[in-house]
């Protein structure tokens, strides 16, 4: 009996230290597993910390600076001044306008004065240092519209309507370049203006004076085209300084005003001439 009782006193007494042995085995195991997933969360946590860190370093972030003004620059003189802002630039395309001068940059993307990150590329438009040729369309017996929308498609631009008694009111009579007749297929250069020599019926040479102001100067000019007039007189302010200014300055004033609105318009000749005044700014009509 009681060698029986010392039999189940060892059996149990190997059993409590065969279960103490696994589990002191399992808490290093246990301990080694949190350590690690604890240093795994560290090192991203060091890893994300450390990416931000770089590119906030690498994009300059928070860092802007303003777009210079390149308009009427050559290339070289656009690049050192981008390069002195640390910027760059790049010419994407190229125009033809014959009062720039040739090689000048033309526009550009950003606009000047705009807030961009160092390193940014502006797009450059250059004025072309050769002028781009086409071909002069037949316009005589179309409509002045007709004709003004055949010479846009060209390249060209309506100069001036000049008015003659026919039978039939703005009908083209004959095409004018630098005050002589051209004829259909001649080369001219691209934005040229052509003349047009238009009927005039005296029983239909009335138009109206149209409201231009606030328009910017291309458009003015269509409109007043559009209803049969003349550009007069065009004077542009101290603020508008190149080429590019001009096209993006808007009508301030025009002569003859137009008509109040509680007032009735009063009807004029065709081919009357309307002066304009234009701003870089624009007004409320």
């Amino acid at each position: 009996m009681e060698e029986e009782k010392k039999k189940r006193s060892e059996t149990s007494s190997k059993e409590n230290k065969e279960t103490n042995k696994g589990e002191e085995q399992s808490v290093p195991f246990f301990g080694w597993l949190v350590k690690n997933v604890i240093l795994a969360v560290i090192f991203f946590a060091v890893l994300i910390v450390g990416t931000n860190i770089f590119l906030n370093w690498r994009t300059r972030h928070g860092q802007t600076v303003e777009v210079p003004d390149f308009t009427n620059m050559n290339a070289r003189e656009a690049e050192y001044n981008a390069g002195v802002e640390g910027l760059r630039v790049e010419v994407t395309d190229s125009v033809y306008v014959k009062k720039m001068g040739r090689g000048l940059v033309f526009s550009q993307s950003p606009k000047p004065g705009a807030k961009v990150k160092k390193n940014r590329k502006v797009r450059l438009v250059i004025n072309s240092v050769q002028p781009k040729k086409v071909h002069m369309p037949n316009v005589v017996g179309l409509s002045m519209r007709q004709a003004n929308s055949e010479l846009v498609s060209k390249g060209l631009r309506l100069g001036k309507l000049i008015y003659v008694k026919d039978i039939a009111t703005n009908n083209v009579m004959r095409q004018l370049y630098n005050n002589r007749e051209i004829s259909p297929g001649k080369q001219v250069e691209s934005g040229s203006k052509i003349d047009l020599v238009v009927g005039l019926n005296p029983e239909n040479d009335k138009t109206y004076i149209p409201d231009v102001r606030g328009l910017k100067y291309q458009r003015a000019i269509d409109v007043l085209h559009e209803s049969s007039l003349n550009v007069g007189k065009v004077t542009f302010d101290k603020k508008v300084k190149t080429y590019a200014d001009s096209l993006d300055a808007v009508v301030v004033k025009q002569t003859p005003e137009p008509p109040k609105k509680d007032e009735r318009s009063k009807p004029v000749k065709m081919g009357k001439d309307v002066s304009l005044e234009l701003s870089d700014g624009s007004i409320s009509k």
